[in-house]
């Protein structure tokens, strides 16, 4: 069990940062859902299942904030089905394990591994001067490597649809992160944006081929501000589900870490509670974290931690 109290056209809001009113919000409760491909969707949907068969419903959260993968299961579990469902259609799942390195990709775009993204993106932020050049760098990298004429947009959209429960907005305050190619200015989508909820998981979602909506295209919501934790800022208790485990790939200094967000957070009056996957998931979260094949054990490994942690959350969340 790892958790942690210390740490070492569209209409979206472009947001660095968002402060939250605490007057309004000091008694809400927040959750934050991190990213991490096929295993982190997966653990995570485990883990809210666990919790809530146990009776620590995370679904009732005021305020729901998903990025990347995360922004799937913020999606999924808002969408009036049940968590533990939404786990037992994954255990259902006939997984179809990850192939190849490169080579044609969806709607004829590039298509990259884990591993292979892992060193496509490290050679960004290596060349990067702060987060704006980062952010503007990958957009542009984006934009270059997809040749798909729109194709790989509908692909993707086909797909996440496909994944979504219910493709409507819901009430509950859902937040979607994602970052503008053209221009490198970090975004957040919500239900006043003005597009669908397919289309702004679609966005979250897209690590290297921009997702175009209207005129612009969007890439992925980590790009913005990795787990963006920062966005529950003034709620009173902020739940944060993190499949990497806080680990962040750029300099410290830029303050793209969760640690830096949970701070802030804290120093802001929120109470915070961050929870990492434990040894019960497997060792699925690296950069296979792609690959299909990850979902059962992160599923499974998520489900039981869920229920070891119910006890513990039964005060700090209700």
């Amino acid at each position: 069990m790892n958790l942690s109290r210390q740490f070492n056209s569209a209409r979206p809001f472009n947001s660095e940062t968002t402060s939250g009113d605490v007057s309004e919000h000091h008694s809400h409760r927040a959750l934050v859902l991190a990213g991490a491909g096929a295993a982190g969707n997966a653990w995570q949907l485990g883990l809210i299942a666990g919790l809530c068969d146990a009776g620590v419903d995370l679904a009732e959260a005021e305020l729901v904030i998903g990025t990347s993968a995360g922004s799937t299961v913020a999606a999924q579990i808002t969408s009036g089905i049940r968590p533990p469902d939404l786990y037992a259609a994954i255990l259902a799942e006939a997984p179809a394990p990850q192939t190849g390195n490169a080579g044609a990709g969806r709607g004829g775009a590039p298509r990259l591994s884990g591993p292979a993204y892992m060193e496509w993106s490290e050679g960004i932020i290596a060349s990067a001067e702060d987060v704006s050049d980062m952010r503007r760098r990958f957009g542009a990298a984006a934009l270059e490597m997809d040749t798909s004429n729109g194709a790989s947009g509908v692909r993707w959209r086909d797909i996440v649809a496909a994944r979504l429960p219910n493709h409507q907005w819901p009430q509950q305050r859902v937040l979607i992160t994602a970052v503008n190619a053209r221009t490198g200015e970090p975004v957040v989508f919500d239900r006043e944006s003005g597009i669908d909820l397919v289309d702004a998981v679609a966005a979250s979602t897209s690590p290297m081929t921009p997702y175009p909506i209207g005129e612009d295209a969007y890439i992925n919501g980590a790009y913005r501000r990795s787990s963006n934790a920062d966005l529950a800022a003034g709620y009173g208790r902020v739940l944060v589900l993190e499949p990497f485990g806080g680990r962040s790939r750029q300099p410290l200094e830029w303050g793209m870490d969760l640690a830096t967000q949970v701070d802030e957070l804290r120093a802001g009056g929120s109470r915070v509670e961050t929870v990492f996957p434990d040894a019960g998931a497997g060792d699925v979260f690296n950069a296979n974290a792609l690959d299909p094949s990850t979902r059962l054990p992160a599923a499974r490994g998520g489900y039981d931690q869920g229920m070891t942690l119910a006890e513990q959350f039964t005060e700090f969340w209700r």
